[in-house]
């Protein structure tokens, strides 16, 4: 043997329990929760009963129509206010730059129910901002509502859209907007023509790892909304561990069909980068 092939085989052998980790974590569940899915609850037969019904559920189509909804709405705001953060980081001294990293990095994990015990302390009903918003005569605004989960999914989106753009604005030369300049363009000219088409494949695909990482979020909405709110995280949790009934095949179909939706988010993004490579 070849002392190639002895160090392809002894990094091989190394990356096993990796491999078999992955498969035991990965592989396995969702091999499960595809042969679940295709088996009526109290039936070991199996067909297509548990998807048939979800897409004939106008109780379902709005669970997937409210999750696509807000985590849509969401990725949107997210990217904007992430995109305009990130550039006004990469323009900081190196020093500063470091501590605005550092602490994006820590809000970027800041979500689940910390933050929903934190939206629900400043902004609930008898929340420090809501009680002053109501003596200065604003009483509108309430976090138990679809604009209140876009808020909070928008905050826990801007921190992780933020570290996912930054070194994408950081890489852009100056001396590109000298030149721009120089040949009589202005800062709009810049970013509409240059700037923008250069960083188009890093916001479309931040845009869809912001879309994935809400249409998945199941500890904040339960926080904030309990089972008061119809997303699909939050009946796939009901179908498991409800306190009335316990579909969980019912539960892996849905799972699976969610899925689909980031596959194909995905699959979409990944045709669109490759499209603009050549």
């Amino acid at each position: 043997m070849k002392q190639h092939d002895k160090e392809r085989l002894k990094y091989g052998l190394l990356l096993s329990p990796l491999a078999i980790i992955a498969f035991l974590v990965l592989i396995v569940p969702i091999i499960s929760i595809v042969l679940g899915s295709l088996k009526e609850d109290g039936s070991s037969t199996y067909s297509l009963y548990n998807y048939m019904y979800i897409l004939g559920s106008k109780f379902y189509k709005q669970s997937f129509t409210n999750s696509i909804k807000i985590s849509l709405i969401s990725s949107i705001l997210g990217i904007v206010i992430s995109f305009q953060l990130a550039y006004s980081i990469s323009k900081l001294n190196n020093r500063i730059k470091d501590v605005v990293l550092l602490y994006s990095n820590m809000m970027s994990n800041f979500s689940g129910l910390p933050l929903a015990f934190a939206l629900i302390v400043i902004l609930g009903t008898n929340g420090a901002i809501t009680l002053i918003l109501q003596k200065i005569g604003i009483s509108e605004f309430n976090i138990y509502t679809q604009a209140g989960l876009i808020l909070a999914y928008t905050y826990f989106q801007i921190p992780l859209g933020t570290l996912l753009l930054y070194p994408a604005l950081d890489a852009l030369n100056e001396s590109w907007k000298e030149a721009c300049s120089l040949l009589g363009g202005t800062k709009k000219d810049f970013w509409l023509r240059i700037g923008l088409p250069i960083l188009k494949s890093s916001i479309i695909g931040t845009t869809i790892i912001l879309f994935t990482n809400a249409i998945g979020a199941y500890a904040t909405v339960f926080g904030i909304m309990t089972s008061n709110y119809n997303v699909i995280p939050i009946r796939i949790g009901a179908l498991i561990s409800g306190d009335v009934i316990l579909k969980p095949n019912m539960a892996s179909a849905l799972a699976i069909m969610l899925i689909i939706i980031i596959s194909v988010v995905f699959f979409v993004n990944e045709k669109f980068i490759q499209r603009r490579k050549y």
